[in-house]
């Protein structure tokens, strides 16, 4: 067997290096001195895989060249500088390394918290730089009994929250998308209440940085929350909103900030700089010495199993060439996942197990479709962290049951693919199809017949079927400056009906709850895709 190449991009700990170059099947070349020309049209067309780091951007103009690569390993969490959808079209396999930096980030965020508790960074400043000792201008506040929230409890939140419990906080999570036993087997508080969140003293957020969570920490959200709040964030720049978060530390609302993550970097001129109550770091969370080794190794063993065929661990496209599908599934998978997103958004609770079935042709793909639709709900709650290769074990994980189910097709559709989710609260279905020139629709949400295209701001509004709803759903709308740009309504036979509003602009809990204070409302949710 002749031996598979891997490039080696971009500097990564030499503990990697030694794992290729000590597996005899493997031909390793180290090209992170080289030029980026000379990487680009010398070496990337030798390479079968390629590791990368954010020094080599995955564009065009890599892709063009990399005319053997069958995967790519990110040594790294973030994929920005990767087109994805470009290596998916090529049937190139893209890699990242999500959890290498778990306890890096985690004691990062501890730092943060006893900074900003005891203004070290500033006390230590007064004294080494300059040569003032003033104990009495550094009185800070003790952990023991604070109220810590935990905005997010995967593999980094759930490790802040045990350690804070050592010292004696007392800690909730918030998270809808876990089980709630994941955190009270560990005798940490869980809410679905994001007020009880907001009047903690100390907030740390840890949550993918997705549409829902853009912005979750705003000026009325900060409004809500204690005076003398510590706000943390160690996790994805963005997740609070920058001006606010600066509003509230000038004003005192907010006593300290701990950020180690930016909106846009590197954040060398931020106002936040100027302020004397915000400690920073710029993006640390992966630079210990240990994380570095555990990301080289990790990204080493992927590459190798990846040029071996073993296994793509941690992918994070299809990890099969699109020209091996008939033309008309890739449509079917694209709506199977949005419809995924949706259940997930519209339920916002911890999922108990994903029905898929399906009718017709697109049948012979079952696997593929539950695979789509695993990826979709769970994208929701976990972010980049769920693929197409881990999407099943992830669920294993979480305890989520998949079954998968093909149908004689009575549908009156050609094809025809449900999907049915279970929550801990609820279940819900919603079907979909194709037609002719790749017109994506869902035909059907529970009982409700109705015709929707997957995509934009949807409100979904259940309510008793009399007078008048439309109008005062429209009249609530255009008071709040939101353009109906669709609107569709399904009834059934028992008196209810089911609207699907699609709107210019995004949807706000003001807009929900004005919404849900109508008389003739039932439930009112909310989904962009």
């Amino acid at each position: 067997m002749s031996k598979m190449t891997i490039v080696v991009c971009d500097h990564i700990h030499q503990v990697g290096l030694d794992l290729l170059s000590g597996d005899p099947d493997i031909e390793m070349i180290n090209a992170a001195d080289e030029p980026k020309e000379t990487l680009l049209t010398r070496f990337i067309p030798l390479a079968d895989v390629a590791i990368t780091r954010s020094s080599t951007d995955v564009d065009e103009a890599f892709l063009e060249n990399a005319k053997n690569i069958k995967a790519i390993v990110r040594a790294g969490v973030g994929v920005d500088n990767v087109d994805i959808d470009g290596c998916s079209k090529r049937g190139i396999v893209v890699m990242n390394v999500p959890t290498a930096n778990t306890i890096a980030a985690v004691e990062l965020t501890l730092a943060h918290m006893l900074s900003c508790a005891r203004k070290f960074p500033y006390a230590h400043n007064n004294l080494k730089l300059d040569r003032v000792w003033r104990r009495q201008d550094w009185y800070g506040t003790e952990l023991k009994d604070k109220k810590l929230g935990v905005i997010g409890f995967g593999n980094i939140g759930s490790r802040v929250a045990t350690r804070a419990k050592a010292f004696e906080m007392d800690v909730v999570a918030y998270d809808p998308y876990i089980d709630p036993s994941k955190a009270t087997n560990l005798d940490i508080g869980y809410t679905q209440n994001f007020e009880e969140i907001l009047a903690c003293d100390m907030i740390t957020i840890h949550t993918p940085k997705t549409d829902e969570t853009i912005g979750m920490i705003g000026k009325e959200e900060i409004g809500r929350m204690k005076e003398g709040v510590i706000l943390i964030n160690c996790a994805r720049g963005g997740l609070y909103e920058e001006e606010a978060l600066l509003e509230g530390l000038k004003s005192g609302k907010i006593a300290m900030a701990g950020i180690d993550v930016f909106d846009r970097e590197p954040a060398t001129d931020h106002p936040l700089l100027d302020l004397d109550n915000v400690t920073v770091t710029p993006h640390l969370g992966a630079n210990t010495r240990e994380s570095q080794r555990n990301i080289a190794l990790q990204a080493a063993q992927q590459a190798i199993e990846a040029a071996k065929g073993i296994s793509y661990p941690n992918a994070l496209n299809l990890p099969i060439k699109e020209n091996e599908l008939p033309d008309y599934v890739r449509p079917f998978l694209e709506i199977t996942q949005k419809m995924g997103h949706l259940s997930a958004q519209i339920t916002k609770s911890a999922i108990r197990s994903i029905k898929v079935t399906a009718k017709g042709e697109i049948g012979d793909y079952i696997e593929s479709l539950a695979t789509f639709a695993t990826v979709g709900v769970l994208t929701e709650a976990i972010g980049d962290q769920i693929n197409y290769v881990n999407a099943e074990f992830v669920a294993e994980e979480r305890g989520i049951e998949i079954d998968k189910e093909v149908r004689p097709n009575t549908s009156g559709f050609h094809n025809k693919v449900k999907i049915k989710v279970t929550t801990q609260n609820s279940t819900l279905t919603i079907a979909g199809t194709v037609f002719d020139e790749n017109v994506q629709r869902i035909v059907e949400i529970d009982d409700y017949d109705l015709d929707v295209e997957p995509k934009g701001n949807m409100i979904f509004f259940r309510n008793t079927d009399t007078p008048g709803v439309i109008g005062d759903v429209g009249n609530i709308l255009a008071e709040n400056k939101l353009n109906i740009s669709d609107f569709r309504l399904g009834r059934d036979k028992t008196g209810l009906a089911l609207a699907v509003v699609r709107v210019d602009g995004q949807v706000n809990k003001k807009v929900l709850d004005e919404l849900t204070a109508l008389e003739a409302c039932i439930n009112v949710s909310y989904a962009s895709l």
